[in-house]
């Protein structure tokens, strides 16, 4: 996700795709363990978007 779809979204939508961005990075790092993936930058980019999205939920329970 990009940080400007990040901001956007509300709260549920955030959490929601939290949960599914850290399945998918737990599935990618399986996957690379057992054979090298084809690119291996997506566990890169996964990973940014996961901090991506926990940083701005920190960010909304901090203001309220």
């Amino acid at each position: 996700m990009k940080q400007s779809e990040v901001r956007e979204s509300s709260v549920a939508d955030l959490q929601e795709e939290l949960s599914k961005s850290r399945k998918a990075y737990s599935d990618l790092k399986m996957a690379h363990a057992v054979s090298p993936l084809e690119n291996p930058i997506q566990l890169r980019v996964v990973r940014k978007s996961i901090a991506r999205i926990a940083t701005e939920l920190t960010k909304r329970e901090q203001q309220q």
